[in-house]
């Protein structure tokens, strides 16, 4: 719904994958920089909307009870990862873009991600989330050190499947190159 006005730009580390992919012209370092920073003030402001509509209520963000930073990052990392990449294959590729079926793809590795890992790390997957979450706990107990932590293992994940994605889908770029060569010539 919003694909035309920000190329549906929602979660930072699918940003940060979007740009260091390269396959997104318009997307400067700015442009990411600005977008992630809107995300970000975004999900606060989820949290403080969830927090006014339960009267102040919240919840910390964190490892869930029996597990530690050690899975969540494991948990985080390879989900995130999986978002980003799937994202970037049928969303940004020019050869395995989906223009009908793109959504469904996205939307269920978020539902496989959450459902996957969601007893371990509450399944984030997006540093805005985990911010907002934060955020609507005041930053307390120790919920600042947690968004810090899942966001830049989301963030590396985001970098990660870029890199992923450069190597497995190399013909973007030889397409690139033979566009711009029949462009000069």
């Amino acid at each position: 719904a919003l694909g035309n006005v920000s190329g549906a730009h929602f979660n930072p580390a699918v940003t940060m994958a979007a740009l260091v992919s390269g396959r997104c012209p318009d997307l400067t370092p700015a442009k990411a920089g600005l977008y992630m920073a809107s995300q970000l003030l975004g999900g606060m402001a989820g949290a403080a909307t969830y927090s006014s509509v339960y009267n102040g209520a919240s919840f910390k963000l964190s490892p869930a009870v029996a597990w530690g930073y050690g899975e969540v990052l494991i948990a985080e990392f390879v989900f995130t990862f999986l978002l980003c990449y799937v994202v970037l294959s049928v969303a940004v590729s020019g050869a395995t873009k989906s223009t009908e079926m793109f959504g469904l793809a996205i939307a269920s590795c978020l539902t496989c991600g959450v459902n996957a890992i969601g007893a371990i790390s509450g399944g984030a997957l997006n540093p805005a989330v985990s911010f907002g979450i934060a955020a609507g706990h005041r930053f307390g107990d120790g919920s600042f050190k947690a968004a810090v932590f899942f966001s830049v293992v989301e963030l590396i994940a985001g970098v990660a499947a870029a890199v992923a994605f450069s190597t497995t889908h190399a013909v973007d770029n030889e397409k690139a190159k033979d566009d711009k060569a029949a462009e000069s010539a």
